[in-house]
């Protein structure tokens, strides 16, 4: 009989670059799912690892099988000092999605580091993690796996928005799950606002004194990733090798891209919404606290769009790559084929046992 209540930790370590978000949580099942957070916290990468991941994508394979090895040691200081000072002593498994350094679905290859045996031996803990590999195996995009806990987690709302690294959203359409990447958010913003000396554009501020580029923002809607169907997923490949190109050539005026992005990021938004002002979304992830995206959705579509605790902003996909992990435990359905396009509905990731 499976047991109907879960400690554990969910670990997520997004494209932004941000820091490693760390969810202890509490997961209970009577006949349906709910949760409670009982800490959450995230760890701020050293500008040297910032670089480091930053760099990854152009590693040798040799280079990337070191960076693994050392990455994993690094996430494993991380999650056991935020053990040590929670004095958590009860965990049924750590959750952890690792970090991305390539994302090649059409490849069928996707490869996120942190994911090895030596992350249980170093924490000394049951471990659930590389929930994507065994998607792209099957055929799928690998991403987004965050839509089974919106379904299970957040059902009350029509759409699931995450402005993180990349937008992407999740629905029902009938009666399945669907999900996929919207365009890039904080990937592109933040790459910008470094240019002018800040970490990230607080507020929008930056952007929101910044002028539209007509011609920017024609040049941005006219990618040709937006005309594709679902399901469709974006890697820091597809930045580097179409938005940067672009956006390259704007570069006298970084106020002006940041504006013209934003503007662009709320109509690509906008373009995927049912503009029901009865239609509730949920939106979480740093981009959240972007006044002036949030503004420009405001301006471009009738939803109603919701912002959350800052916990659930901050800390959702971490929360529900914990879910993932206890789904994975029971030998229950994880990654829905609707969302990923993967052959099958399967149960991914790998459990490596002390």
């Amino acid at each position: 009989m499976k047991k109907a209540n879960y400690k554990v930790l969910g670990v997520m370590s997004g494209t932004s670059l941000d820091g490693i978000d760390l969810v202890y949580v509490n997961f209970d099942y009577k006949n349906e799912w709910s949760y409670k957070i009982l800490r959450a916290e995230t760890s701020p990468y050293p500008l040297n690892w910032q670089e480091t991941l930053a760099a990854a994508i152009n590693f040798s394979e040799e280079s990337l099988e070191d960076l693994n090895l050392k990455y994993t040691r690094y996430l494993a200081g991380v999650i056991s000092q935020f053990i040590e000072k929670h004095h958590i002593t009860d965990l049924d498994a750590i959750c952890s999605h690792g970090h991305t350094i390539k994302h090649e679905p059409e490849n069928r290859y996707t490869l996120q580091i942190g994911n090895l045996q030596q992350l249980a031996y170093l924490t000394g803990q049951k471990v659930v993690c590389d929930f994507r590999v065994q998607d792209v195996k099957l055929g799928g995009q690998g991403a987004p796996l965050v839509p089974i806990g919106d379904r299970l987690l957040f059902s009350d709302y029509k759409y699931c928005l995450n402005l993180g690294g990349f937008a992407n959203i999740s629905t029902e359409e009938n009666g399945e799950r669907i999900a996929y990447d919207i365009c890039a958010v904080n990937t592109v913003l933040n790459h910008y606002a470094k240019k002018l000396g800040k970490e990230f554009d607080e507020g929008g501020k930056l952007a929101a004194a910044g002028e539209l580029n007509k011609k920017l923002l024609k040049e941005l809607n006219q990618l040709p990733f937006y005309a594709q169907n679902p399901p469709k997923s974006l890697g820091m490949e597809w930045v580097s090798e179409e938005v940067f190109p672009v956006l390259e050539k704007y570069e006298d005026d970084i106020p002006a891209i940041l504006h013209t992005c934003s503007v662009h990021i709320a109509q690509q938004i906008a373009n995927v919404l049912d503009n029901d002002k009865n239609s509730n979304v949920l939106v979480t992830g740093g981009g959240a606290f972007n006044n002036f995206i949030i503004k420009e959705l405001k301006a471009h579509s009738q939803c109603h769009f919701t912002i959350p605790s800052k916990e659930i902003i901050d800390f959702k996909e971490a929360l529900i790559f914990g879910l993932l992990g206890v789904l994975k435990i029971r030998g229950e359905v994880n990654t829905l084929k609707t969302v990923t396009g993967a052959e099958k509905d399967h149960s991914a990731g790998v459990i490596f046992e002390l």
